[in-house]
């Protein structure tokens, strides 16, 4: 059975997909939707580290923070 965590993921990677493939002339949309995109990523590394008490899905979730940190103060 499927974590309802993982369904909410899902979708909020797909909407930030089809906002990428969408919006291509407005630039700050596609920005957003690729902090949609990286902060869908950041949960599943979350929720599988939680599952697997493993520490690795907080140090790569928070070096992903990083890089959305610079990418929107490009933005």
């Amino acid at each position: 059975m499927l974590n309802p965590q993982f369904l909410i993921n899902s979708y909020i990677f797909f909407l930030g997909c089809f906002g990428v493939l969408t919006n291509r002339r407005h630039f700050l949309v596609i920005i957003i939707c690729i902090e949609m995109l990286l902060l869908s990523i950041n949960m599943c590394f979350l929720t599988f580290s939680i599952f697997l008490d493993d520490i690795l899905g907080h140090i790569f979730s928070f070096f992903i923070l990083t890089v959305a940190a610079a990418e929107s103060s490009i933005g």
